[in-house]
């Protein structure tokens, strides 16, 4: 099955739903599962993905693991 085929299956099933908790279920998939981002790499971030990346990031201030801009600034200077 080609991709507008799977699309159009796939949307079919969605239209003949009935029940809202299973609308918010499918919809809760897609938000997680769409690309939200880029990483600077530019490999595409997800919402789930981004925002496991902003608790990691969260969890490195909290913990002290970070540069200051004072500290890039000297660094800089020996470049």
């Amino acid at each position: 099955m080609d991709l507008q085929a799977a699309k159009l299956d796939v949307l079919q099933k969605i239209m003949s739903i009935s029940k809202t908790s299973l609308l918010e279920k499918i919809d809760k998939l897609l938000e997680d599962e769409l690309i939200v981002g880029y990483t600077v790499e530019g490999k595409p971030l997800t919402k789930a993905l981004y925002n496991l990346r902003l608790a990691e990031a969260e969890e490195q201030l909290r913990s002290g693991n970070y540069t200051t801009q004072e500290d890039l600034e000297k660094e800089s200077e020996n470049w």
